[in-house]
């Protein structure tokens, strides 16, 4: 297995953990907190292929990505119930899950050969299109548009990811390089309260 198929079972697994502690909030059943969490998991990534004409979606002929986010999914619920964990420690992991996405959505955007500026969306799709579906279906205003800094550390680590590989770094490194860039960018926003300019009414 080639680091970009561990990255992403990793990726989906997490993915499924924060959406899983999301949604404990809204205190569903663990038929329900399952599905949220698989959908969650594969979201960004089905946006992605879908978008890039990667046909089937990368889950239909690897079903192992649904399996990682029903067991993810289901061992949070139940360790969830047990332990007590911060209001907000989702965001956390789903910080890593973030820049997990990322990087795998840029890096299977420069393998098909497209320009960069669209691998670096694709980057972004994948990275926060999960989220954005886990909240839909948690009845919230996504993260994206009700939090600090989100997107943009994704784009961030996008376009480090593509500037380090166009300079000749070996992929896997510039992997690493960007991971730490969104990861960095999302928790310093978090902590500070980081975001760009809002358009405020007058009123």
């Amino acid at each position: 297995m080639n680091l970009i198929y561990l990255l992403d079972l990793c990726a989906v697994a997490v993915c499924a953990i924060t959406a899983t502690l999301e949604a404990r909030r809204r205190e569903l059943d663990l038929f329900g907190v399952v599905v949220i969490a698989v959908i969650s998991g594969i979201g960004g990534g089905t946006v992605r292929d879908l978008l890039l004409g990667r046909l089937p979606v990368y889950w239909v002929h690897d079903p192992i990505y649904v399996v990682v986010g029903m067991v993810a999914g289901t061992l949070t619920f139940f360790l969830s119930r047990r332990i007590r964990l911060p209001k907000n420690f989702f965001l956390v992991p789903d910080a890593i899950g973030l820049a997990l996405f990322t990087v795998i959505g840029t890096s299977v955007a420069l393998q098909l050969g497209v320009p960069w500026l669209i691998a670096a969306l694709m980057g972004v799709i994948t990275g926060v299109f999960g989220g954005v579906i886990r909240d839909i279906l948690c009845n919230e205003v996504p993260l994206i548009f009700r939090t600090d800094i989100y997107a943009t550390a994704s784009l961030a680590g996008a376009l480090l990811l593509i500037a380090l590989d166009d300079y000749g770094m070996g992929h896997n490194l510039a992997i690493l390089f960007a991971m730490i860039c969104t990861v960095a960018i999302r928790l310093a926003a978090i902590r500070w309260h980081i975001h760009l300019p809002r358009l405020r009414s007058d009123v």
